[in-house]
């Protein structure tokens, strides 16, 4: 089965109906949102500094993440870094390597089209543990202080590209 980490703007008008299936459990939904939150934030933003890539599984989402620049950098950000947001699997389609899968690709993805930035950064809750451990694996580092967040304490980590 081919998968693929694809920008928003070059998934099929099929695709993009597909994405709202993605669903996330419950208690995932408190780290990482849902779909119609990561959609409404990409298609309301205009401008380059956001965008969305969908993981495709034999052509069907199953997958998606928001990345942010420039202006919409979170303030703990570095200013040449891009920010991953919204990192989300579908529920049915967990398990199977798929995030470990997307996290490789997104380096390239993310050159592709801001070559400029030289690092990814992302927050996470300090009890999302499955999180922490995908990161980790991928070769992110921990690189902040600790912050309230939406949910308890957040780390900051990062991945040099």
């Amino acid at each position: 089965m081919t998968v693929q980490l694809i920008h928003y703007d070059a998934l099929t008008p099929a695709q993009r109906a597909g994405l709202p299936g993605i669903e996330v459990l419950a208690a995932q939904r408190a780290f990482c949102g849902d779909i119609e939150g990561a959609l409404h934030t990409l298609l309301n933003r205009p401008g380059d500094d956001v965008r969305g890539l969908a993981l495709l599984v034999g052509g069907v989402p199953q997958g998606f993440l928001l990345l942010k620049r420039g202006a919409h950098l979170p303030p703990w950000a570095r200013h040449d870094a891009a920010t991953l947001h919204a990192l989300q699997v579908d529920w049915r389609a967990q398990g199977q390597g798929l995030g470990r899968w997307c996290l490789a690709a997104l380096p390239a993805r993310v050159r592709e089209v801001w070559p400029q930035v030289r690092c990814l950064q992302l927050s996470v809750d300090t009890d999302n543990q499955a999180a922490l451990r995908l990161y980790r694996a991928a070769g992110w580092v921990d690189s902040g202080e600790g912050y309230r967040g939406r949910v308890g304490y957040e780390r900051q980590m990062t991945l040099m590209l």
